[in-house]
């Protein structure tokens, strides 16, 4: 981009940026960005986001709805019902579905169990069963660190039918 493009937002002759969704020169001042992390669940990020730069027009456009869609995600996941490979006594009258439901390397025990029940979400459900959760040390010198890598089968369960049965 050259020197001397106006934004085109407000006119000014320093749009050193470009819009990531319309390719509309902007400056710094008018531009938004998004951090990395803020749709770090979502795969595949869509190609018009990789940029993270955005004119004030098409991030209320088309980022602020898909920013706010997946955070009402991320709250469903939260809820998402869950039973480990352990606990085939209380999920053992569900339904299993095909589809499985696959993590790998994530940092963070937690954060794998939230990416799947993320995916169940995704896929409109409410419970994951069959949770299989495994870490694998990495060593490096005197550093240690763990990987957490997962499946699971994404069900549909009645709400009122997993309240009784976790009682």
């Amino acid at each position: 981009m050259s020197e001397n493009v106006a934004c085109s937002v407000c006119l000014k002759p320093k749009a050193k940026l470009e819009c990531g969704i319309c390719k509309e020169p902007i400056c710094k001042t008018c531009a938004v960005f998004i951090e990395e992390d803020t749709l770090a669940f979502l795969n595949p990020m869509p190609e018009d986001f990789l940029t993270r730069t955005f004119c004030p027009l098409c991030f209320d456009a088309k980022v602020q709805p898909t920013i706010d869609q997946y955070s009402s995600d991320i709250e469903k996941a939260k809820d998402v019902f869950v039973f480990y490979k352990t606990e085939n006594k209380e999920s053992r009258f569900f339904k299993r579905t095909d589809l499985v439901l696959k993590v790998k390397d994530i940092a963070d025990r937690e954060e794998a169990l939230l990416r799947l029940a993320y995916q169940a979400v995704k896929a409109n459900c409410n419970t994951i069963v069959d949770v299989d959760l495994i870490s694998e040390k990495i060593r490096k010198g005197s550093y240690q660190t763990s990987k957490w890598s997962g499946t699971a089968h994404p069900i549909d369960a009645d709400p009122r039918v997993l309240e009784k049965r976790l009682k």
